[in-house]
């Protein structure tokens, strides 16, 4: 089956290709550790010319080979690389956003092979305190297409990470969306504070801890909020409550159970209704599962995955923006 589109995920830390037939199938796909924040360095020789280039040289090395069999090939990419610090800036686009209005917002830069980059751009929503998203508003997008007209409107769509989104959607427009640092909060405590000094990395995961962490987190004592549950991580391990390998995961169910805890009570409160949405959830299949177990003890009762999100959304959005002509 013939390429029609070269779709990049590129990201802080990595860079994901695919190469998509009709419809958006996946023929191949690749991923590479050169995600914005660690280019490759090494020159090597490019459309005949030495290249120094970061950017350059991480989109050669994903589908350098592919553009050589279809020099012709549509080139999209979301992310990071849109950027201040990224390849080119896509500017940020307001809320409603969807298909159609990214699509047609799409930034390029030229490449050495003289073939455009289209680059997606990210989201914002303004506020007196602002949001913003890149990267998760294309697997958002992509999520909805394999959606029954209107399933959407009652559902929130999460996407868990170091800055996990949660997205509220109306007729296909994202319209809002809450940011929480859990994963980047989780990292930093664990590498670079006393919570971390005593916790046996690398280990099983601990299920009756996690567990635990999330019942604290909605418990009378979690009502305090995280800034005082924290740091329960230490002191059961001082009184042996917790073993070095449990205290890991009985920190992440903590942080994940306040997370879960504030969403639950933001959602009441917007929709004005005690039932609360269903869930999808986009990303790390060990993350998601972590999650889906922790949302279930918080009162979501109807989590389901959602897979290619990001792959389908390129695609869609390189139709809206006729880059397949």
């Amino acid at each position: 089956m013939q390429a029609q589109l070269i779709a990049l995920d590129w990201g802080t830390t990595s860079l994901r290709a695919y190469k998509l037939a009709a419809g958006g199938q996946v023929l191949e796909q690749r991923s590479l550790s050169s995600g914005i924040m660690q280019l490759p360095c090494v020159p090597r020789m490019i459309a005949g010319r030495i290249c120094t280039d970061g950017f350059e040289l991480a989109f050669d090395e994903a589908c350098g080979d592919w553009l050589d069999a279809q020099p012709g090939l549509a080139v999209i990419a979301c992310g990071m690389v849109g950027s201040a610090q990224g390849w080119t800036e896509a500017a940020y686009r307001d809320t409603p956003a969807n298909v159609a209005s990214l699509g047609s917002a799409l930034s390029t830069v030229r490449s050495w092979r003289g073939l455009d980059v289209h680059i997606v751009p990210g989201v914002i929503e303004r506020s007196p305190l602002p949001n913003v998203m890149r990267g998760e508003e294309t697997q958002v997008l992509g999520a909805l297409q394999g959606l029954p007209a209107g399933a959407g409107d009652n559902l929130l769509i999460g996407l868990p990470g170091s800055h996990s989104k949660w997205v509220e959607v109306v007729d296909g427009c994202i319209t809002h969306f809450d940011t929480f640092m859990t994963g980047e909060l989780f990292a930093v405590l664990s590498e670079h504070s006393i919570l971390g000094r005593t916790q046996q990395r690398g280990a099983p995961f601990q299920e009756a801890a996690f567990d635990r962490g999330v019942q604290v987190a909605r418990s009378d004592e979690g009502a305090r909020g995280p800034l005082s549950t924290l740091f329960s991580a230490r002191t059961l391990g001082l009184t042996h409550e917790l073993s070095p390998a449990e205290q890991t995961d009985y920190l992440s169910g903590l942080l994940i159970g306040h997370e879960l805890a504030a969403l639950s009570d933001v959602q009441r409160r917007r929709r004005h209704v005690a039932d609360l949405p269903s869930i999808l959830l986009i990303g790390n299949a060990q993350l998601c599962a972590r999650y889906r177990r922790a949302l279930g003890s918080c009162g979501f009762d109807r989590v389901d995955l959602a897979e290619h999100a990001t792959e389908r959304g390129l695609w869609h959005l390189a139709e809206a923006a006729g880059l397949m002509g």
